[in-house]
């Protein structure tokens, strides 16, 4: 049986909304439009806009909104605020939500975008990091959490992706300065159990995925956000930067047991 993917970001979200002890850990989450836009900028000073398929973090943007220190507020406009839109190695700053808009749809024509609450994540050496879970069908067909990298962006980069210059990082030393041994052990059962949980809700619906990447940022308070979830991992980060060998031979020895290395056949259709 051909291993299922899945590329559409927004089917994916909806599925694991169904489930109430995955759907906390999802960042609010809207198909993109003006009406989602204004909404979302009236609650989130910080938003992501990210296209429903893609890669490699490919066309994905960041928008903050500022109050706009050259106006002085009165009782008709009592704040005003002006947009710095993040792409690529870029920043553009637009006046007005409008014009925002109006950038905004120039550059993704009419694909279908999501818009993502923006999550404050921890930082090391400065630069934003994520973290990647990596979950896998073991032999006897149970889903395992087998392996998990951290990911620091590269300078002036929106996505931490080792294809836009990320760097991988062992999670215990990106969260040193933020959790003791203990509380860490604990971070890592939970996220090694949310891995499980995303895969198994996500197989109610699409039977067939063997595995999956969970992107995973983390906020001030510790709390883990789940950016997205990738049903063709990259396995090669966990090969060339975890020093445990014995980690990626686990990883390769169950990605052997459900094919993903016997065929040069696309796995599946996309769904």
């Amino acid at each position: 049986m051909a291993i299922r993917r899945v590329s559409s970001k927004w089917k994916k979200t909806n599925v694991l909304l169904r489930n109430e002890d995955i759907s906390s850990y999802i960042p609010l989450t809207y198909i993109y439009s003006w009406d989602a836009l204004e909404s979302m900028l009236k609650v989130y000073p910080m938003v992501y806009i990210k296209p429903d398929q893609g890669t490699y973090g490919n066309g994905v943007m960041r928008v903050e909104q500022l109050p706009d220190q050259d106006h002085v507020p009165s009782e008709e406009i009592p704040i005003k605020y002006k947009y710095l839109l993040f792409h690529d190695m870029t920043v553009e700053i637009l006046p007005s939500l409008e014009e925002l808009h109006t950038y905004i749809t120039s550059r993704i024509h009419q694909q279908t975008y999501l818009i993502q609450q923006g999550i404050v994540s921890l930082q090391y050496n400065n630069r934003a990091f994520d973290l990647r879970v990596l979950t896998q069908k073991s032999p006897n067909h149970r889903w395992a959490s087998t392996g998990m990298i951290g990911r620091v962006a590269a300078p002036n980069k929106v996505v931490t992706n080792h294809h836009n210059g990320g760097s991988v990082h062992m999670i215990d030393i990106l969260l040193s300065n933020y959790m003791d041994r203990m509380d860490l052990f604990k971070f890592e059962r939970l996220l090694h159990s949310l891995g499980t949980k995303v895969a198994a809700q996500l197989e109610k619906k699409y039977p067939g995925i063997k595995e999956i990447g969970l992107d995973v940022a983390i906020d001030s308070d510790l709390k883990p956000w789940i950016l997205e979830v990738n049903t063709l991992p990259a396995l090669f980060p966990f090969k060339q930067f975890i020093p445990d060998k014995h980690v990626y031979k686990r990883i390769h020895r169950y990605a052997l047991s459900y094919g993903r290395f016997s065929s040069k056949k696309k796995a599946s259709k996309q769904a």
